[in-house]
């Protein structure tokens, strides 16, 4: 018995299934538009620590998906098969970035297109996708909350402060304070008029202002 009839059972028709130079294309445009996706990332990322390994992740994730769904249109049984190994793995890494969520599923999407032979749509769409992400995600805006924490020394100083800031932001609104003996905590939420925050210099420079810190806030976290 010789080894080509130990293994005649349709696994080495499977092997040729995918030819070499199939394998090698999609791999190549794989890895190039799982670069494309990691760049993008990185010029859009926003968030409070980058993770180059997140990044890392997008190339090799849109790679492997294209393997996965070669293996996968090759024969209807891996396929199957293919579906109840993926079904009981479990990711518990927490997604700290919503925009983060997006990026994987381009990945994904991008891998699956891939292997299905629609090289058009992949790159087109990705080209399409990533100049949205930059139009959108880079778009300067000078609405952008944020916070003032004051500390002031009694009643006068904080209605001093206040009247500052109105004249000096689009916004002003307390959104906590906290009162002690000789001492009054004022968080705002202040909208910029623009991107110059030296005001912030004159109100920590005012009678009975002992500090003034502005910080930038979206919601979820405050730095």
């Amino acid at each position: 018995m010789s080894f080509n009839d130990i293994f005649k059972s349709s696994f080495l028709d499977n092997v040729s299934s995918v030819s070499i130079l199939d394998m090698a294309l999609a791999l190549i445009l794989a890895f190039g538009l799982g670069v494309f996706i990691f760049l993008i990332y990185k010029k859009t990322y926003n968030g409070v620590m980058y993770s180059s390994s997140f990044g890392v992740t997008l190339i090799a994730l849109t790679m492997i998906t294209t393997v996965v769904i070669l293996a996968v249109t090759s024969n209807v049984v891996l396929s199957l098969g293919m579906v109840g190994a993926l079904s009981i793995v479990r990711f518990r890494t927490a997604i700290k970035e919503p925009l983060d969520i997006a990026f994987l599923f381009w990945s994904i999407a991008v891998g699956i297109v891939l292997a299905a032979g629609m090289i058009p749509l992949a790159v087109i769409g990705s080209v399409i996708i990533g100049l949205i992400l930059l139009f959108f995600v880079n778009r300067k805006s000078h609405t952008n909350p944020y916070i003032v924490v004051l500390q002031c020394a009694g009643h006068q100083s904080e209605q001093a402060a206040r009247e500052f800031l109105e004249k000096r932001t689009e916004r002003c609104v307390v959104k906590s304070k906290t009162a002690q003996k000789g001492n009054v905590e004022l968080n705002l939420e202040v909208r910029l008029k623009d991107d110059n925050t030296d005001f912030i210099n004159e109100l920590s420079g005012m009678s009975g202002v002992s500090s003034a810190v502005l910080v930038s806030f979206n919601g979820e976290y405050m730095g």
